[in-house]
């Protein structure tokens, strides 16, 4: 029914930056907050930013001045600008959105992407 789509992981080294792109399509009535979670070796999924579709965002203290979320409402996409990486931020990084969909418009899912790998090199 709705499918999350990222771009722009890589390798990068220790200072660089890297632009995540998720784009939303299928069956969307609407979308709430959109976000991006990450996921290292070893360790559980944490939350590193999200946005309402207000516009009005969170961060994880981690990534506070140097990550920078941001939405495209009309083109129900979501961006994660990160610079400044540090080797810690190596990770799968996933897009999450809370949508209504046609078919279910009172009530809210949480959709997920299949996750782009970040390696940043020290």
């Amino acid at each position: 029914q709705v499918q999350l789509v990222e771009s722009g992981g890589g390798l990068v080294q220790a200072g660089g930056s890297l632009r995540l792109s998720c784009a939303a399509s299928g069956s969307i009535f609407s979308i709430n907050a959109m976000g991006w979670y990450r996921q290292a070796p070893g360790k559980q999924r944490e939350l590193v930013a999200d946005i309402t579709r207000g516009g009005s965002t969170n961060y994880a203290d981690s990534v506070k001045g140097r990550f920078t979320i941001s939405r495209d409402n009309a083109k129900n996409t979501v961006y994660l600008q990160m610079n400044s990486l540090k080797p810690d931020d190596t990770a799968v990084y996933y897009c999450n959105a809370e949508v209504r969909t046609l078919v279910a418009r009172f009530a809210i899912a949480d959709y997920w992407g299949q996750g782009t790998q970040v390696t940043v090199s020290s």
